[in-house]
């Protein structure tokens, strides 16, 4: 990645209390837009800050936004959104497509599961269901639901279409609660998709292609997680009415997931980073700001197609994977506690580039560790059931600060109708490793009668290795893109159980 030539830190130029514009030593380009308090501009560090401008000088780069949970990423910044109508970047994708997250609502009062081995009964009932880790898949644990090669396949050609979703047993009526169901190939059809999937295989692109399909409702290691949540709505008029459209149960419980496309998703995106740095190589082209991470393909060329075909089924994948998530994590609060029924709030991603409106022009919006965010009316929600409110956000913080779900307002338009997706990283996980203690970090969940599936909750994940959560979720309102509807307070953490402890 290239540097300042002036060696100094780039500026910030504050235009409000939560908003502001990134100043390079080239002034010439689209303005770049940051999302966030004082403290949190003042937090961004140097090269978050200069992989934000090489991503804003790149080739048919016009709109870039910095939130608040930005940090260094591949290529451009974890927590930004980057816009073009004329090119598309895999870097500001990255190598876990359509990493999301998604909430299911059950009908069970929070009260009910207070007793702690209750609660362990629930983690050991999810974990007998649903393995965790990098190299997590079906036959790992005893009751996952096991997806046929076939069946898997037509998974990440159709995503979670009808015939999909019915041989896998999951409720018809959770699509509807998708931000995208299904994702086709760069001609609008699944016909493409196949024909790219069948190629992979005979190129042997993929190693263990069984092992990847057979991740289908598995979480994945790092960051991904389930957290069992109390759903706590917002006592004014305008959070109840939002919740009650939403499908959110004051003092109930729910549970949230983060994951995306697991292996699968990562080797696509992987043969995409070699295929087009070669070409770059090849024609002697100019990586943006020096940065490899940054390479690119104009829209209409065989190499952007190419990407186009690849993302979808690693979104086909993601989605398929959290529906099936949502199914198991159901069926495993069935067995402990019969009777429980539950509906899927949302699913929304953060590692993905859709095609939308932007400044009156249709465009490529990347959004790298950033999440959606249309208000009420926005014309893309029509036909949806959040038309008259803007579609939920799931935003989640840290199991000891808790989580919320947001609904956009119209000042999201400044930021490209996105938010953050989190509260981002302010530590490496090398620093965090070295720097947090193990004791401290287990005993803070402890005391907050937090339980975890691991006997030791891996320290590079703990909440201090994470940036304030409620000066991002500051920075969110002040900035004017988003309202809180509801809290969410873990009671349980499902988190890459390497040392399981049930």
């Amino acid at each position: 990645m290239s540097t300042d030539r002036s060696g100094e830190r780039p500026r910030i130029i504050p235009t409000g209390p939560a908003t502001g514009i990134l100043s390079g030593p080239d002034e010439s380009g689209p303005p770049l837009t940051v999302i966030g308090t004082s403290p949190i501009r003042e937090g961004f560090d140097v090269t978050c800050l200069r992989q934000a401008l090489n991503a804003r000088h790149a080739p048919g780069v016009t709109r870039l936004v910095l939130n608040p949970d930005g940090h260094a990423g591949y290529g451009a910044p974890v927590g930004c959104v980057m816009v073009s109508p004329t090119h598309i970047y895999p870097g500001p994708v990255g190598v876990d497509i359509k990493c999301s997250m998604s909430l299911l609502q059950l009908n069970l009062p929070a009260d009910q599961i207070a007793d702690r081995r209750l609660r362990r009964a629930l983690i050991k009932a999810i974990g007998d269901r649903i393995p965790t880790g990098a190299g997590a898949g079906q036959r790992s644990v005893p009751k996952s639901r096991r997806v046929p090669a076939d069946l898997a396949r037509r998974a990440v050609v159709e995503g979670a279409s009808q015939a999909v979703c019915q041989s896998m047993g999951l409720p018809a009526e959770w699509v509807w609660r998708c931000e995208d169901a299904v994702h086709t190939g760069h001609d609008g059809t699944s016909d493409t998709l196949a024909e790219r999937f069948d190629r992979h295989v005979a190129e042997g692109t993929f190693r263990n292609l069984d092992e990847k399909l057979g991740q289908l409702g598995s979480y994945g290691g790092g960051n991904h997680f389930g957290e069992c949540e109390i759903v706590q709505v917002g006592e004014d008029a305008r959070s109840r009415a939002v919740a009650e459209v939403f499908g959110l149960r004051d003092g109930c419980i729910a549970f949230l997931s983060h994951c995306g496309s697991r292996g699968f998703g990562n080797i696509l995106a992987q043969s995409q980073f070699r295929r087009l740095e070669a070409m770059f190589e090849r024609w002697r082209i100019s990586f943006p700001g020096g940065d490899r991470h940054l390479v690119y393909a104009p829209l209409g060329t065989p190499e952007a197609d190419a990407y186009l075909d690849d993302m979808a089924p690693g979104a086909n994948f993601a989605t398929v994977n959290h529906l099936l998530i949502n199914a198991l994590v159901l069926e495993a609060f069935q067995e402990v506690i019969p009777g429980v029924a539950g509906n899927l709030v949302y699913l929304i991603s953060h590692n993905i580039a859709r095609q939308e409106v932007i400044d009156g022009k249709v465009a490529w919006v990347h959004r790298k560790g950033a999440t959606r965010a249309f208000p009420a009316g926005h014309p893309a929600l029509e036909g949806s059931p959040f038309h008259r409110t803007g579609h939920p956000i799931l935003l989640p913080g840290n199991p000891r600060d808790g989580s919320v779900v947001m609904v956009a307002q119209p000042g999201a338009e400044k930021s490209c109708y996105s938010v953050n997706h989190g509260a981002g990283r302010r530590m490496g996980r090398r620093e965090a490793m070295r720097q947090l203690d193990q004791g401290v970090v287990d005993r803070d969940l402890r005391d907050r009668d937090i339980l975890t599936n691991c006997r030791a909750y891996p320290r590079d994940e703990a909440p201090a290795a994470y940036k304030e959560f409620a000066e991002v979720l500051k920075s969110v309102e002040q900035a004017g893109l988003a309202g809180l509807v509801a809290r969410l307070k873990a009671t349980f953490v499902i988190k890459d159980a390497a040392g399981a402890d049930d």
